[in-house]
């Protein structure tokens, strides 16, 4: 990351403050085109923005979930990342074998083929761009985790058809209402994300497929809750209101005028800052493995979630994690006490359960009588 390029943050505040005045004239829209409005393009909403690259930079920050009111942006935020996308390794082989493997397993680990490859010293891996996987609500679940492939059966053979949570690996898994997902389809994600792999068994045919993705969701809490499973997987949680500043909202509409009126052309204008902030992603998440918490940042990252009375574990992992892709971004290789209060917000939200204090304070009336009981039927034994 060159000294002479803004940081990350900085690039985000600079470029989101250009403003359009007029629409563009229209251009040849084409068949099919794919042509995603510009992530640097979207007006305020600097929250959710620093949330989803902070989750481009680190996997391990386990997804984010945007919650809020229809035509705030979510998807278009999402779908925008497609441009900004950082690099990572894939296998060169059709049974997914990685150096890794043989790291962790030896030579057995993979299959002949790329045992030799990796004696010979030729890769087993490409550098291919992370991908956005959509997850569609109508999707069935043969479709989510596999099934049968129909044309391999019909020359009377049976093999496995990938699913989207197979292709979901090591990229992005985005589902758009993810509140109104049936409950076959979110046990099979839940399932997939906590192992990094699932298996697939259709009669005597099974396969295991790596399944290593960020969980992306959004919802409108007015078309239902989301079931307390799922929610756990988030590591970062939105809260997404609409645009309050007159200016910043006339501009969005300038901003979507121009962009339905000559898309091509407003995704130019974006083009070399994007293609900057994409480096600057890339950069952060190659120097994030140098990146350690300073332990006054992880004292008051613990102190704040027990203050906070928050069970769950995964709060301060998605806290301290938040707090070293925040670190990387910035091109630092310790993460500070000012980067966990920057990020602990996006971390500790949607994690308290009151059901579960009432619980809690239901069950320490009972504990309390066991141990009276106890006490006056068995004689506690004395201190030595």
């Amino acid at each position: 990351m060159s000294e002479n390029l803004p940081s990350l943050q900085q690039l985000l505040e600079q470029v989101s403050g250009k403003r359009f005045l007029d629409a563009v004239s229209p251009g040849d829209r084409g068949l099919a085109d794919d042509i995603r409005f510009p992530f640097l393009g979207l007006v305020g909403q600097r929250e959710m923005k620093l949330a989803l690259l902070l989750a481009l930079i680190n996997p391990a920050i386990s997804g984010v979930l945007l919650v809020g009111p229809r035509g705030t942006g979510k998807t278009t935020a999402v779908r925008s990342l497609s441009d900004l996308m950082p690099l990572v390794h894939r296998s060169l082989c059709q049974y997914g074998c990685l150096p890794e493997d043989i790291e962790a397993g030896g030579m057995d680990a993979v299959c002949p083929d790329c045992a030799k490859k990796y004696g010979e010293g030729r890769p087993l891996t490409y550098l291919d761009p992370v991908k956005l996987i959509e997850l569609p609500l109508n999707a069935r679940l043969e479709d989510v985790v596999g099934g049968l492939d129909e044309a391999a059966a019909a020359h009377k053979r049976m093999r496995i058809r990938r699913g989207l949570l197979a292709q979901a690996d090591q990229n992005i898994l985005y589902i758009d209402e993810v509140n109104l997902l049936a409950d076959e389809i979110v046990d099979a994600i839940l399932d997939a994300a906590a192992q990094g792999m699932y298996t697939v068994r259709r009669g005597p045919v099974a396969g295991t497929y790596r399944a290593r993705f960020v969980l992306i969701g959004s919802m409108n809490p007015e078309e239902g809750r989301l079931r307390p499973q799922i929610l756990d997987r988030f590591g970062l949680r939105l809260i997404v209101s609409g645009l309050t500043d007159p200016d910043e909202r006339l501009e969005a509409y300038r901003r979507v005028r121009a962009y339905l009126t000559n898309p091509k052309a407003v995704v130019a204008a974006y083009a070399a800052e994007t293609l900057q902030m994409r480096d600057e992603v890339q950069a952060a998440r190659n120097l994030l493995p140098s990146v350690r918490l300073q332990p006054a940042a992880e004292q008051a990252g613990l102190q704040l979630v027990q203050r906070l009375q928050i069970d769950s574990l995964r709060a301060e992992i998605t806290l301290f994690e938040a707090a070293r892709a925040l670190a990387a971004a910035d091109n630092r290789t310790e993460a500070t006490v000012a980067d966990v209060r920057t990020v602990a917000p996006l971390t500790v939200r949607l994690r308290r359960s009151q059901f579960m204090v009432d619980y809690f304070n239901q069950q320490q009336v009972e504990e309390k009588e066991i141990q009276r009981v106890l006490d006056d039927v068995i004689t506690p034994p004395a201190q030595a």
